[in-house]
């Protein structure tokens, strides 16, 4: 199933009047001494339970494609085919996720997760039995299209965390960068378990565990209600503020996601055809994971760290950085030809990424009009995803035609594509039309 490329006593009992105004933010340690920013995060009441479910839920959002493709695959004999049912699921989320997260927005989490995500999963088991029974070809699509209303379940975290913590910008970007490193570890850990679920048990098992985790995930997320954002109507002021496409500086800034998403399309691609080129395929999924794991422990030292300097300035220094360090596995490929050597330039290469995602993450959320989070973070994602589509596409033809060593050479396109974008695109939060609501 594709992702749309992602806490305190109870609010709407306690205190009904002033819902957006709770005592919840992160203690402040005593004078003289220094404490764990994370562990200060889940000093908030409700953060750990809620955090829990939602990485429950999010673990399997790395397990989904590779499962179809598995399980297509070895019982249809045709990647074509499991890859076009696939990019179908990509195509359909990209349109629905937004709907859906808008919905998420308007009545709350609880009340539109759950319902998304029960159809999301019968989807999945439709496919399952589909591919188990050999149903005609057409159903693998409709079935896999139906996985689509599954709901941005790491926006909806950090919709939390930005609802929480909107009066600590500091304690903000520690969460932002926390649910990034989150993300980089059930990207890396999803295929993994997959791919293990599907050899060792049957090609079913990976989308079934897959949809339970899912379902149980969801389900003990939305149980949280204590550090759910209020629901907006239909009526109130952050409906009338419309969508946080027409929000000055989000246009720009999801072209920059766009050309974000194409460096991860483009390395995923061309490091399997690096692997399958020197004979060691298998290791593919290794390099792989060494890259997320640079990315995850960036993340988590990028958030214990104090921001500074004005938010347009990070960005442009994270996606200068990015630029230059994609451009390792380009040097190590085309000067050594040794896949340890890659492996080591795209863990270094990782390191970029999480903090270049932060820092773009909290300016969606400065940007996004009060009470339509979700709404916007989803937006972001599904830029995410037409740049990994685009960028595969892109560095698949490269492969074929030039080779995969010159492969390396998209990725390094598509970062200093961003960096050119970022710099062109000068700094979105200032200005009238910005919309400032305190929260990074």
């Amino acid at each position: 199933m594709p992702q749309a490329p992602s806490d305190s006593p109870d609010i709407s009992t306690t205190a009904p009047s002033a819902p957006s105004t709770p005592s919840t933010g992160p203690a402040s340690p005593a004078p003289g001494t220094r404490r764990n920013p994370y562990a200060q995060l889940f000093v908030v009441p409700g953060a750990l339970a809620f955090t829990v479910g939602n990485l429950i839920a999010r673990l399997p959002m790395g397990m989904f494609s590779v499962s179809a493709v598995t399980m297509i695959a070895g019982s249809r004999g045709s990647y074509a085919l499991a890859g076009t049912v696939t990019a179908t699921g990509l195509a359909a989320t990209a349109l629905v996720a937004p709907w859906t997260a808008r919905l998420v927005d308007r009545h709350g989490q609880a009340r539109v997760a759950v319902p998304a995500t029960a159809f999301a999963v019968l989807g999945s088991l439709s496919l399952l039995l589909c591919v188990r029974y050999g149903a005609p070809d057409w159903t693998l699509f409709a079935s896999y299209a139906a996985t689509a209303t599954v709901p941005n379940t790491g926006g909806m975290s950090r919709a939390r965390w930005a609802h929480l913590l909107k009066d600590d910008a500091r304690a903000l970007h520690t969460a932002n960068s926390f649910e990034q490193a989150a993300d980089e570890l059930c990207f890396m850990l999803g295929p993994v378990l997959a791919a293990f679920l599907c050899g060792t048990f049957f090609p079913q098992a990976g989308t079934l565990v897959a949809a339970v985790l899912l379902l149980t995930g969801v389900l003990l997320f939305a149980a949280q209600r204590a550090t759910e954002p209020p629901p907006h109507g239909r009526t109130d002021a952050a409906s009338k503020a419309g969508s946080p496409l027409r929000a000055r500086g989000m246009p720009a800034l999801l072209v920059v996601f766009l050309a974000t998403g194409a460096v991860f399309g483009a390395m995923e691609v061309v490091t399997l055809a690096y692997a399958d080129e020197r004979g060691h395929k298998a290791a593919a999924g290794v390099v792989l994971a060494l890259q997320a794991a640079g990315s995850c422990a960036a993340g988590l030292v990028f958030g214990a760290v104090r921001p500074r300097g004005p938010l347009h300035r990070r960005r442009l220094l994270c996606a200068a950085a990015m630029a230059a360090l994609m451009c390792l596995p380009l040097l190590a490929a085309a000067a050594t030809g040794s896949l340890v050597v890659l492996a080591g330039a795209l863990l270094c290469a990782g390191m970029a990424t999480a903090p270049t995602m932060v820092t773009s993450m909290t300016l969606v959320q400065r940007l996004t009009p009060e009470g339509r989070t979700n709404e916007g973070m989803t937006l972001a994602v599904t830029g995410l995803l037409g740049g990994i589509a685009c960028g595969a596409a892109a560095s698949g033809w490269t492969v074929e035609h030039l080779g995969a060593t010159t492969g390396y050479a998209v990725p390094v396109a598509a970062a200093c594509c961003a960096l050119l974008l970022t710099l062109l695109g000068g700094d979105p939060a200032q200005g009238e039309g910005a919309v400032s609501t305190g929260r990074a």
